[in-house]
């Protein structure tokens, strides 16, 4: 078997923060950088602490790993240069050497720092923006939240999710509605490899978003970059809502970034109507031509409804208006009727026992009884497996039934759907239960990575011709339109550099 992130176990699990911050130890979380009103005024330059950089240095491995591992290359040192260059603006150091920027190999919108010098942003991320001076706003706004110490201010009021292998799906709306169980079991969500919820303040937002802004203008960029890439993060929260058949998509940045949409006309008037600097957008386009794009295969791959994983050799379909995600532990299934997610956990050889331990873990994690009903046997596709279902009561006349349908792929190795409902629900997932089955060697073989290709317009091209060669049979015009920045009737000028996702 790989060590395909899906799979990997891990022995404790690190407190992440999805768009944020990792939160470390409160002696060390306020790092000793400068204020954030004095860096919006006068860069005094402070030393990043030895402790802080201890402990970033040890947080950073974990973490790199928990996001699919870091990109290599020529992209990725483009994206280190504009990192270290607008971190030196937070007056955390002087030397660009202080810090570490990483471009992380994700499929999810995201970027954080971290105290001790270290900066990361996702391949899927830059491949939304539209020129460097977007990429230095992003990776200044994250910084800034280190430089005004906003994770040790917000630490008190985090929520801690720990996944060990065994993370519940955040149910919503008309599946749990707010009762006290429903939120204690919205807790274990994972999207990604997210391990701790902790949002930012709408104040400390602005507070970043401030010093952002600074940090661009200080590096020579044009400082308006900072609510262009906020209007692109807010386009992509509304698509991946229409494409999921939802209007309370949060992704993976907006998680802790509330509102990016709220803040484009604020960071536009801090910016100023008469801003002036660089965008460089045409270095941009070429540096990141050639990224991956979406999933990398490696870790499995969505097509609409159809999971695929080529390494383990396996797929599996979800119901009828569902939306799949994948993450680097775990794929997602969304909808209105229930949600779920397929992960796994440690496997001794006992499927009835494998299943229980995973209600046991569910249980403990969220501090609430869960006992489940007989395991039953089966052979799906000729398979082995077991499942069960436990109801588990809100405390206002309600309830909810949670599934666990576990796989025996070898002697040493299972996955397993966890799944909720409302009670009596749960057989809308049974055709997705039922349709997991192994691949052939050829069918493995036919996954191929999407890729961003950076176009020169020719003459006659539109936004519907160019939208057309997207290697999507969903909503191609939409995922073009957002990924360019452009409208439905924007004009493509012959030479206009355009960017498609192919394969």
């Amino acid at each position: 078997m790989s060590a395909n992130p899906l799979i990997r176990r891990k022995g404790r699990a690190i407190s992440l923060l999805l768009g944020g911050a990792l939160v470390l130890p409160a002696c060390v979380a306020g790092t000793q950088g400068a204020p954030a009103e004095a860096a919006t005024q006068t860069q005094t330059v402070q030393t990043i602490s030895a402790k802080d950089k201890a402990e970033g240095a040890k947080a950073h491995p974990e973490l790199v790993a928990e996001f699919g591992g870091a990109v290599t290359g020529p992209q990725a040192l483009y994206v280190e240069s504009i990192g270290k260059k607008i971190a030196v603006q937070s007056g955390l150091s002087n030397a660009q050497g202080d810090f570490t920027v990483t471009l992380l190999n994700s499929s999810v919108d995201n970027a954080f720092a971290i105290p001790g010098g270290y900066i990361y942003t996702t391949r899927q991320l830059v491949a939304l923006m539209n020129n460097e001076a977007e990429l230095a706003g992003v990776l200044g706004h994250e910084v800034g939240h280190v430089a005004a110490r906003h994770s040790a201010k917000r630490q008190n009021a985090a929520v801690k999710n720990q996944i060990g292998g065994v993370v519940l799906a955040v149910l919503t709306g008309a599946v749990l509605g707010n009762s006290q169980v429903g939120q204690m079991l919205q807790q274990g969500f994972l999207q990604g490899s997210q391990l701790l919820t902790l949002k930012y303040s709408r104040g400390q937002e602005n507070e970043a978003d401030k010093l952002g802004v600074e940090y661009l203008r200080r590096a020579g960029y044009d400082p308006r970059a900072m609510s262009t890439v906020l209007q692109s993060l807010a386009n992509q929260n509304a698509l991946s809502a229409r494409l999921m058949g939802t209007t309370d998509r949060v992704p993976e940045w907006a998680s802790t970034h509330p509102d990016p949409a709220g803040r484009v006309s604020t960071t536009l008037a801090l910016a100023g109507t008469n801003a002036k600097g660089v965008t460089n957008s045409a270095t941009f386009l070429t540096k990141i031509n050639g990224l991956t794009y979406g999933d990398d295969p490696k870790e499995g791959i969505v097509e609409g409804r159809k999971f695929i994983h080529p390494i383990e050799k396996f797929t599996f379909e979800a119901p009828e208006g569902f939306y799949l995600m994948n993450g680097s532990r775990a794929v997602s299934i969304s909808g209105q009727s229930g949600k779920g997610q397929l992960t796994a956990a440690q496997f001794t050889g006992d499927l009835d026992a494998y299943v229980r331990s995973v209600f046991t873990a569910l249980g403990q994690q969220n501090k609430v009884q869960i006992t489940p009903g007989s395991v039953t046997r089966t052979t799906v596709n000729a398979i082995p497996a077991a499942y069960a279902v436990a109801r588990v009561s809100q405390g206002n006349n309600s309830a909810v039934d949670v599934t666990v349908f576990a796989y025996q792929f070898d002697a040493t190795h299972a996955f397993h759907f966890m799944t909720m409902t409302q009670a009596n629900g749960a057989t809308v997932f049974q055709p997705m239960f039922m349709s997991m089955r192994r691949i052939t060697t050829a069918e493995a073989g036919s996954v191929k990575p999407r890729k961003l290709m950076v176009v020169t317009a020719k003459k006659g091209d539109t936004v519907q011709t160019l939208a057309k060669r997207m290697a999507y049979t969903d909503a191609p015009l939409d995922r073009f339109l957002v990924l360019n920045g452009l409208k439905a009737d924007s004009k493509i000028a012959v030479g206009q550099r355009i960017k498609l996702v192919t394969y």
